[in-house]
């Protein structure tokens, strides 16, 4: 059967392509004087005319033989298989699989997917999307893209991954997400191919498109008016960076509930990472519940924020020479003391294990670091450690040769982690990056699971008071549960801030139009 699927996906293709050609024949069509005068050019359209309602009828016939071939030649597959298959196609291990399991072992067959019909629309071209950042950057990305694509009624293409950022992740689209789910369980909603039809890919190939990138905050309204008219007229246009391209609010609600739709059912792992995932999860579940803290303080993110909060003098350096090192982190010089108290840098481990302390965490609960290599190695977790003994990374809990697919690869690594973090009964996040937020709002999405959100501005004053022994312990324990009694996933309104969109509440870490609040 699947050869017949694969066969029938490129019948299908190939029609898509012939009906284009037609429309741009029909579209083409002029009419051309001469000395013959008007009944001349009556002649010329009524015979172009005639030959474009022939090539569709021929087009038409073609493809109602095609199919009732096709049908006859399933319906002859599943009878031989049924009869002759055991004996006959035992070769055919891409096509056909005798089951070798007794029939009442019912829960060790999968399911069958029932696909949603395919939409269909006139289609204003094609949209080619290059995405830049990390994976939760570019996951809110392809989500605004595939919203972008369903308003315009164009075909996408699978979107591409960087692969020239900071962490230079080579990963395709495929290595991390089920391309094929992504395609067919959207399919109800917009077209999506893993690339464009040979004569577009042609036309791109010699330069024949538009690459631009669009307008960061957008309005929906924005695609309409200035990428559509570039769409039709050069067929295909390539959006060249995607993030936060789209605004979090005022957009119609059927957008903002596709946008969900993606995020959350059409952006699948690979079964790969799903695998490795649920190994993490079940043996961190085999010794009780267990709390995800997302510890930003890799060494990039220092050297990008300038927060050297902690470091010595060495330390402080190395942070500031890499920060100089790339020209597209555009801000050098930096007071990493005023920045600090603003709430502006991730938190260190000592204050982290501060917090956890105050918020009353059980001592002896597993805490899975989600993150990089920690700056500073066992010296900086050391205090974090020496409160939270039940310490784990990825690394401790899987096999070298498990993990060993995904080094050098930050986004499959990120991926896993994003699993793990899902699953966890507590999700803490020390810095708002990108991860922290599109986790918060997965979370929501699956029942408002836990999730504490540090106010680190507050909490930086309360600490360095603390520290200076103008506050007891139980006064600073008390303020810090207090400050974040409403700070931990529950359901509330997105904030809005109509005339500052970059400062409003981002989208994916509360998508409360697709919740049922």
């Amino acid at each position: 059967m699947c050869c017949c699927s694969r066969l029938v996906d490129k019948i299908e293709e190939k029609e898509e392509e012939e009906e284009e050609q037609l429309n741009e024949m029909g579209g083409c069509v002029t009419f051309t004087g001469g000395g013959g005068g008007e009944g001349s050019k009556g002649d010329k359209s009524n015979s172009s005319l005639m030959v474009l309602s022939q090539a569709k009828m021929i087009l038409w016939m073609t493809r109602g033989m095609t199919t009732l071939l096709l049908w006859i030649c399933v319906v002859q597959l599943l009878t031989v298989g049924e009869v002759w298959g055991p004996r006959l196609l035992k070769t055919w291990p891409s096509c056909y699989t005798h089951p070798q399991t007794d029939i009442r072992s019912s829960s060790l067959i999968e399911p069958r997917i029932l696909l949603p019909p395919k939409r269909t629309y006139k289609n204003n071209g094609y949209l080619m999307v290059s995405c830049n950042g990390g994976l939760n950057q570019m996951r809110g990305a392809i989500c605004d893209m595939v919203a972008v694509a369903r308003y315009l009624n164009v075909t996408l293409i699978v979107p591409e991954l960087d692969k020239s950022s900071f962490w230079a992740d080579p990963s395709d689209f495929e290595d991390i997400f089920d391309v094929d789910h992504f395609i067919k369980s959207l399919r109800d909603e917009v077209r999506i191919l893993k690339e464009l039809p040979p004569r577009l890919k042609r036309r791109v190939d010699l330069g024949k498109f538009h690459s631009l990138a669009p307008i960061s905050w957008s309005d929906i309204t924005y695609y309409h008016h200035q990428i559509l008219p570039l769409i039709r007229r050069y067929k295909v246009v390539h959006l060249n960076r995607t993030d936060a391209r789209l605004a979090n609010n005022g957009l119609p609600l059927e957008i903002q509930k596709l946008r969900c739709r993606v995020n959350f059912s059409g952006l699948k792992f690979t079964s790969q990472i799903e695998e490795l995932g649920k190994k993490v999860v079940k043996i961190l579940r085999k010794k009780g519940p267990f709390l995800v803290l997302h510890l930003r303080y890799e060494m990039d993110m220092l050297a990008f924020s300038g927060c050297t909060q902690g470091c010595n003098g060495d330390e402080v350096e190395e942070l500031t020479r890499m920060r100089y090192a790339y020209p597209w982190w555009k801000e050098k010089e930096i007071d990493s003391d005023i920045k600090r108290k603003e709430g502006l840098c991730p938190m260190t481990p000592e204050e982290t294990a501060l917090i956890l302390r105050a918020l009353r965490i059980d001592r002896g609960i597993q805490i899975y670091i989600a993150a990089g290599e920690i700056y500073g190695g066992d010296r900086r977790m050391a205090s974090l450690a020496a409160e939270f003994p039940n310490l784990v990374r990825k690394e401790m809990l899987l096999d070298r040769l498990e993990l060993g697919f995904f080094q050098n690869h930050s986004s499959q690594m990120a991926a896993l982690d994003y699993f793990v973090s899902l699953e966890s009964d507590i999700f803490v996040p020390t810095y708002d990056g990108n991860m922290a937020r599109v986790v918060e709002g997965h979370r929501r999405y699956l029942g408002f699971k836990k999730t504490i959100r540090f106010d680190r501005k507050i909490l930086i004053d309360l600490i360095d008071r603390y520290s200076e022994g103008s506050m007891s312990w139980d006064e600073f324990s008390n303020t810090v549960k207090e400050v974040h009694a409403d700070r931990m996933g529950q359901p509330m309104r997105r904030v809005m801030i109509s005339d500052r969109p970059k400062e409003e509440e981002y989208f994916y870490a509360n998508p409360y139009e697709c919740l049922d609040l």
